[in-house]
């Protein structure tokens, strides 16, 4: 049985998820979206390599995800000018736009599971 703060947090999943369905966002899996985090989150420069390393997802699972990221115009590839052998992926306009829209969809689902009580310090 699921804690009363664990509740709290499936019903802000819940709540987030049905705000995505109605709004009609593109579709991610929990890969594809926790790799868009990780290039709009974390210090680049991002590589295959790096991104693999750094979510400990294998090299070919993480071409595939960029591969759709990249479909939704969510990142792009760049070759890297130090290195000709590697590519860098990279921010874009819309990936940072899809994530800003994910953002106030999980800010409106705080503010109603929480309702701006003490638990919204769970995060």
């Amino acid at each position: 049985m699921a804690t009363p703060d664990q509740k709290r947090l499936l019903e802000l999943c819940h709540d987030m998820m049905g705000g995505l369905v109605q709004d009609h966002l593109p579709d991610l899996t929990i890969r594809q979206f926790n790799l868009l985090l990780a290039v709009y989150l974390k210090p680049g420069p991002h590589t295959v390599r790096s991104l693999s390393t750094h979510l400990k997802i294998a090299k070919p699972a993480i071409t595939r995800a960029i591969d759709k990221l990249q479909d939704l115009g969510f990142v792009k590839r760049k070759a890297d000018p130090e290195d000709g052998r590697s590519v860098l992926i990279q921010r874009t306009i819309n990936g940072s736009v899809y994530l800003a829209d994910m953002g106030e969809k999980f800010s409106l689902a705080a503010e109603h599971v929480f309702g701006g009580q003490e638990g919204a310090g769970l995060f």
